[in-house]
């Protein structure tokens, strides 16, 4: 059975007896409301750890000003039967008190420079401060020897890889691959919000970066795959932030590059959805 701790100091004693007992622990840091996306984190750090701990946090310092903490859904039981049912050790749920002690007026801020201020982080002014700022918190709290986070966020991956390169965190990122839907749509807890409607459009998103995968591998210019993704998305009625290919850096692209990304949000109603295809510019072989 799942053991939940809100308290800091029964957390680092939990954590400080595995670690005397030559445990290796895993963390999977969360904003709850969680799914099978998540569950998929919990099983990849199985296969690499003895104790998996997973938090749950609605962070107030990644929204923005236009965006409603207050509104963000709770499911706390769920989400504890869920981790257990996936074979979690440990539920971290912290207090907005006890992640930022000093009040948020008073937080110390981490900010990663130069990533964050492209695509999502030009659309969210601030948000990977706040993701940057609790992640750290959290691994100064959870001291794990490895974290998983999920490809489909692929920029704040991108942010965590460099956070913990530049701070010399002892900690291995996991990434894990995109969890989707049958009809190709990745999981999130933003797609509850989705009606029937917008539900069989949404798809559309993953046959659009399919599409630019595969008009970069015909060698269509990348200025041209991005504006014919973004027309045709907002054909169909989404309302596109960016559509883009990049280098997995988040760079741009240049003749010769081997492999790229192509990343993507776009709304459709009051629902925000973002998704990529990470790939090989060289197409597939086939048989003879």
């Amino acid at each position: 059975m799942i053991e939940t701790v809100d308290r800091l100091t029964v957390l680092r004693a939990r954590i400080a007896a595995w670690k005397r007992a030559g445990l290796r622990v895993g963390l999977v840091p969360t904003m709850g409301n969680l799914h099978a996306g998540h569950f998929s984190l919990v099983a990849a750090l199985r296969a690499q750890v003895d104790r998996v701990v997973a938090s749950v946090f609605v962070n107030p310092t990644q929204f923005g000003p236009n965006e409603d903490f207050a509104r963000y859904p709770r499911t706390p039981e769920q989400d504890a039967q869920g981790l257990d049912a996936a074979g979690c050790d440990l539920l971290w749920q912290p207090s907005v008190e006890t992640m930022y002690p000093l009040g948020l007026a008073n937080t110390v801020t981490v900010r990663v420079p130069g990533i964050t201020e492209v695509l999502d982080g030009a659309h969210r002014p601030g948000h990977f401060d706040g993701v940057a700022t609790v992640v750290t918190r959290l691994f100064n709290q959870v001291q794990p020897d490895v974290a998983a986070f999920g490809r489909k966020d692929y920029q704040q991956l991108a942010v965590i890889a460099h956070l913990v390169a530049e701070l010399a965190f002892p900690v291995e990122v996991l990434p894990v691959a995109i969890a989707r839907d049958a009809d190709g749509l990745a999981l999130s807890s933003r797609n509850q919000y989705l009606d029937a409607d917008q539900r069989a459009l949404a798809p559309q998103l993953y046959r659009t970066l399919q599409a630019m995968r595969d008009g970069l591998r015909a060698g269509r210019a990348p200025a041209k795959v991005e504006a014919d993704a973004q027309a045709q998305l907002s054909a169909l009625g989404f309302a596109v932030d960016y559509a883009v290919v990049r280098t997995p850096t988040l760079g741009s692209l240049a003749p010769g590059d081997g492999e790229a990304v192509a990343l993507l949000a776009a709304r459709l109603g009051a629902t925000r959805l973002i998704d990529n295809l990470e790939f090989s510019l060289a197409p597939a072989s086939t048989a003879s």
